[in-house]
Order: C-alpha cells, then sequence, then structure tokens
C-alpha cells in the first residue's frame, strides 16, 4: 500500500521522509531528545540521526507491508514536522487497530493532535473501513488524556501496571473509538 497523504486544514499529514527533498531525521532526534518525550515514548529511541532514518525506513516497511500506517503531521505553509500518528496492530479482517501519537515540544498544546488524529481516524474509518481504534496512555501523563477525549475515545478501563514511567511500574488507561460512535465535539 501507499501511503496516503491527509490534509487537515493547517495541517498536512505525509509519510514520514528522508529524501534530497524533505528529511524529517533533524525534527525526530529533537522530539525524541524532549525529556517529557522520553518519559513518556520510552519504547521507543530515536537519539541519533542514524536511529530516526531507521524509524523512517520502519515506517515505510509498515506501509509497503501495510502492518502499520503513520503520518509525519506537518504546517501546511512551512512543511515542518510538528507531530507524528502511528496505526499499528492493525487487523483488517476484524477493523482494529492502535494509535499511538507524539507532539513536537514547540508545539504543545496547539490543539495539533485532535485535529490531525480526528482525520486520521476519519480516512481508517471511512477509507479502510476499520471498526475499533485503540488509544493507550501512562495515567501520568493528562495532556493524552486530554487527546483521547477530545477526540471522543470512550474510556474502557485500567491496565494495571502495563508501563514503565521513570523506573516505576505504572498503570495505563486504555480508550477506544468506534466506527460506529459520533463524531467528536471539540473540547475549548
Amino acid at each position: 500500500m501507499e501511503p496516503v497523504e491527509i490534509n487537515a486544514g493547517e495541517y498536512y499529514l505525509r509519510a514520514f521522509r528522508n529524501d534530497d527533498r524533505v528529511s524529517d531525521v533533524r525534527a525526530l532526534v529533537e522530539i525524541y531528545a524532549d525529556p517529557e518525550t522520553k518519559r513518556y515514548m520510552n519504547r521507543l529511541s530515536i537519539d541519533s540521526e542514524s536511529t530516526a532514518e531507521m524509524f523512517i525506513m520502519l515506517m515505510t516497511n509498515g506501509w509497503e507491508k501495510s502492518y502499520r500506517w503513520s503520518w509525519a503531521v506537518c504546517e501546511a505553509v512551512t512543511a515542518d514536522l510538528v507531530a507524528g500518528i502511528v496505526l499499528s496492530n492493525i487487523d483488517r479482517t476484524a477493523g482494529l487497530a492502535e494509535v499511538t501519537c507524539w507532539t513536537h515540544p514547540a508545539h504543545r498544546g496547539k490543539g495539533v493532535l485532535p485535529l490531525a488524529l480526528n482525520a486520521v481516524i476519519g480516512w481508517a474509518f471511512g477509507a479502510m473501513d476499520m471498526h475499533r481504534i485503540v488509544y493507550k496512555h501512562s495515567v501520568l501523563n493528562p495532556s493524552s488524556q486530554r487527546v483521547a477525549e477530545k477526540c471522543g475515545f470512550t474510556l474502557e478501563g485500567r491496565l494495571r501496571d502495563n508501563t514503565i514511567i521513570d523506573d516505576q511500574r505504572v498503570d495505563e488507561l486504555q480508550w477506544s473509538r468506534l466506527a460506529t460512535d459520533p463524531y467528536p465535539k471539540q473540547l475549548p
């Protein structure tokens, strides 16, 4: 499957790139150098240009093999990378996927993810006939909870000791959104 581009108003969603015209390498290294990103996205380490290049290659492979769909969320005018969204654990037969997302530290609190994630979910439900998308985050991450709420996810429960934050086991909250759920009303 070829990567899908999505126009989300002031943001443009495209495949992660590292070519002679566009490179997301430096922005990915910046994002993952941020202490808050490291804290909550600790299962993935992008600490050098070579690991960023490998990440981009893995995201490209996910599209090619249709087991992971990913987007670099970019400002429409400058094309600067401001966030990332990945749908993984895709089961096309059952219509299931899990979402992971993050925002560049300089763009947090600006409503980037709710807008972009709602566009991705709309595409997944509409174009790909997905039925259920799961979103999980640490109970220590209130920003992720706000994203889940703004995107119309329903809280399903608490996964005890499901992740490690600051070298401690902590619970995660699990949310889901179904294709049959109403489109979310944006929170202020």
